[in-house]
């Protein structure tokens, strides 16, 4: 039986073991931290399945690999909402909504009736948008325990007491740890030149009156803003993306554009709760594409960028082909 190990608990770690797993890999998991918990980028993401979104700026492999990750995720046990995406845009930006439409597909124009009978909290506020019915959402913190909950109940714990850059020092042969997968997003820098950070930052409402049945997407030319509902009022705010791999805490400046931005898209949320505000860097490569990168000792899987949740299931697939099948991934470098 094929013996691997696994350095990393985020979204690539764990999707890669349960793609593996679920193939009847003998494997283990290794994270300092535990698993899933505010130390991984993983934590704060947005959860949104938008590969048509996506494509406003995006390469065509993130709209194509992405396509099937709501499957996979359902498959997995997650629990994913399969409402699409609405885009808006204020009266003064219409342009920003012509110009998304040109940069995307799969998408119908609304009217401001339409835009009302998708969200009827929305009614009279826009006379246009874009809803984007093949997408889908899902809580990223739930989906990761959901994955964690399943390798568990397959004897495949993750182990704390072993740093990842001590596995191969660990007293254990090449044997024991068998094949290493290295999944530890920006840790992965002192292995893979030209890895750098993004840094995102995200604020979670509660807005009891105001509920949003799919993940909407504001645009502004300066300050865009995408809001995914979480259920119970609970709506989670986020779209910073700022060039740099700081991981403190998030910053005024940016809380208070997510806010305005909010508060811009309904009036309502100027008496929501402060739930959470969180901020972190995510891992990407110049080109802002994934990569499977083979060296002499393990294989890394990293640069999923903003793309976390859309396209951590085909890496999963791919090095599971790569590893059982021996099909060259396509992003392998």
């Amino acid at each position: 039986m094929t013996r691997v190990t696994i350095l990393g608990a985020g979204v690539a770690g764990l999707c890669v073991a349960h793609e593996l797993a679920g193939r009847g890999v003998d494997l283990r998991i290794v994270d300092p931290a535990g698993g899933p918990g505010e130390g991984a980028c993983s934590w704060w993401a947005g959860g949104m399945l938008a590969p048509d979104c996506e494509g406003e700026t995006a390469a065509e492999p993130v709209i194509r690999l992405g396509r099937d990750a709501a499957g996979w995720w359902q498959a997995a046990g997650a629990e994913v909402t399969p409402s699409g995406t609405l885009v808006l845009a204020l009266g003064r930006d219409r342009q920003e909504l012509d110009r998304f439409a040109r940069r995307t597909a799969n998408h119908r124009l609304l009217d401001g009736a339409g835009v009302a009978a998708l969200e009827p909290d929305l009614a009279g506020r826009f006379g246009r948008g874009l809803h984007f019915p093949d997408e889908a959402h899902l809580s990223p913190r739930a989906a990761l325990a959901t994955l964690r909950r399943g390798l568990a109940e397959r004897g495949i714990t993750i182990e704390t007491d072993i740093a990842p850059d001590d596995v191969d020092t660990a007293g254990q042969s090449k044997a024991d740890r068998g094949q290493v997968i290295d999944c530890r997003g920006l840790a992965a820098r002192d292995r893979l030149d030209g890895l750098r950070g993004v840094r995102g930052e995200m604020v979670v409402l509660r807005a009891p009156g105001l509920a949003l049945h799919r993940p909407v997407r504001l645009l502004h030319p300066r300050h865009p803003l995408y809001i995914v509902p979480r259920g119970d009022g609970v709506h989670m705010l986020g779209a910073t993306q700022i060039e740099s791999d700081g991981r403190g805490p998030a910053s005024l400046r940016s809380v208070v554009e997510l806010l305005n931005a909010a508060y811009a898209l309904h009036p309502a949320w100027g008496e929501a709760e402060v739930l959470e505000i969180g901020a972190d860097a995510r891992p990407a490569f110049a080109d802002n594409l994934p990569r499977i990168t083979r060296q002499a000792d393990r294989i890394l899987v990293n640069g999923l960028f903003r793309h976390g949740f859309l396209l951590a299931p085909a890496m999963a697939r791919m090095v599971a082909g790569m590893l059982l099948d021996g099909i060259t991934p396509e992003v392998l470098q």
